[in-house]
């Protein structure tokens, strides 16, 4: 067997190379700089379909993180795969300054219903991922705020890791290497009821929280405002409606009213990142139809092409896009509004359109909790389970059902990965994703059209996950 990077490429162009050998390569000529390794022997996988992922052995693996949310739809989806074909076979590509349908026909619909939920007329303004997105929505709110540069943003929030967008996630370890950011957001701290001050019920700790930021208002000296000009040097509050990194942390319902009563009143914008919330995960469009506020701007990708073709955006207000503030070229990206991405995410919303997901999904997700809530009942390991449509969370905690076990929760995802454990006479692996602040935390993102039998296996697997991580 070849061990040599040198060896490994020669030989025959079409035979298949063995894992050994493409770890070989990949040690030798990709990046680590990417998330793969966070373990020490990423899985090779080799094909996909609705909620599973296959290896080279064929081991079906249940998937219940589906590409951090980027999958709603499943592997392999037949209706949009046919979209992304019929778009490769007609116009593939086209330069980004030519107009094409699918963009237009996008961004009116992604608009008009914004416009029907949020009272506000806006516009669209595509880009290829959550993190680009996010920059250009910086862009809109620094240009329509006279040039402000700071922002708000949550303990606990995620919006990406280029420059701009990490100085408004609250992960330092994202930062650390890459000089000062003189325009990092402060951080605020978001109503995480679990670990939150005990004897508060969930609304009353964001009523608390609330209460808290709105003190920074008070004063000329708490930093942030200027009373006699009734001018905030912040310019926008950047918030994920339900956390996503930060473990699918679920607030409580008056928290964005009382919220955006703050901010309304000090002239601050609300800039809503739908990037893993999106496109039907809580069981709506976007996850901040839930909690009754208008945002000013929303930022969007990840599902809404079904992991295909990458696409992204950001909706705005008229105020803040229209021709005469934000004028051409005031960004721009090569494939910003790609023919093949647009086509998929408008199929993507047509086929929303037709079905009722939001009735699926909470059904789904109720399934999923109650037998969630079960599990948490017989093993002392899990310490709090919640969820809101199929974003779903259990924190994995030490034997007090309280004190975060990250240890335990790293082992329980490579454990999954053996693709060893038996339900019904077959054999499974389980694909699970970590989150949270303690990095404790499951956080499932499920096939939105995952079968109810699917569920139940799901749960089994957990159940004997479960198990066998309170024996080790």
């Amino acid at each position: 067997m070849k061990t040599n990077v040198a060896e490994a490429f020669s030989g025959e162009t079409e035979s298949v190379r063995s894992e050994e050998e493409l770890r070989a390569l990949e040690e030798a000529y990709c990046s680590h700089g990417d998330t793969v390794h966070y373990t020490a022997n990423p899985k090779f996988f080799e094909e996909c379909e609705g909620s599973f992922v296959y290896d080279r052995t064929g081991t079906p693996f249940l998937d219940l993180q589906m590409w951090y949310s980027a999958v709603n739809f499943g592997y392999r989806n037949e209706r949009l795969n046919e979209a992304a074909h019929r778009q490769l076979d007609r116009l593939p590509q086209v330069a980004s300054q030519y107009l094409h349908r699918e963009k237009v026909e996008l961004a009116a619909l992604i608009a008009q219903d914004a416009e029907r939920k949020f009272g506000y007329k806006g516009r669209v303004h595509f880009n290829v991922g959550g993190s680009q997105a996010v920059e250009d929505s910086l862009k809109l709110v620094r240009n329509y705020t006279g040039g402000k540069s700071l922002m708000f943003a949550f303990e606990g929030g995620y919006h990406g890791r280029t420059l701009g967008a990490s100085a408004i996630t609250s992960s330092y370890r994202y930062r650390r290497r890459y000089g000062h950011f003189g325009d990092r957001a402060q951080f605020v701290e978001f109503p995480y009821h679990f670990r939150g001050p005990k004897g508060m019920s969930k609304e009353e700790y964001g009523h608390h929280c609330v209460q808290k930021f709105a003190r920074l208002f008070e004063s000329e000296y708490n930093g942030v405002w200027d009373p006699k000009a009734g001018k905030s040097e912040f310019a926008a509050f950047y918030i994920e409606p339900i956390q996503g990194t930060g473990g699918y942390v679920i607030p409580p319902m008056n928290f964005f009213v009382e919220l955006k009563k703050v901010l309304d009143d000090h002239g601050i914008l609300l800039v809503v990142d739908e990037i893993q919330m999106g496109v039907y995960r809580t069981g709506k469009l976007w996850s901040i139809e839930h909690f009754g506020v208008s945002p000013d701007a929303l930022v969007f990708g990840k599902a809404i092409t079904n992991g295909l073709n990458p696409l992204s955006g950001v909706w705005a207000r008229e105020e803040m896009i229209n021709p005469t503030i934000f004028p051409p070229g005031s960004t721009h990206s090569t494939f910003a509004s790609n023919p093949m991405g647009t086509a998929v995410a408008l199929e993507t919303m047509k086929m929303l359109e037709e079905e009722d997901f939001g009735a699926s999904v909470m059904a789904k997700g109720a399934h999923f909790l109650d037998g969630l809530k079960q599990l948490e009942k017989r093993h002392a390991i899990v310490g709090e389970v919640d969820g809101l449509g199929l974003a779903l969370r259990m924190e994995i905690c030490k034997d007090d059902s309280y004190t975060p076990d990250k240890a335990t929760m790293d082992w329980m995802c490579d454990e999954g990965m053996k693709g060893d454990m038996q339900v019904g006479g077959k054999t499974y692996g389980l694909v699970l994703d970590v989150g949270g602040y303690h990095k404790n935390v499951i956080t499932f993102a499920p096939n939105l059209l995952i079968s109810y039998e699917e569920i139940d296996l799901a749960l089994a697997l957990l159940d004997q996950l479960l198990t066998r991580a309170a024996r080790r």
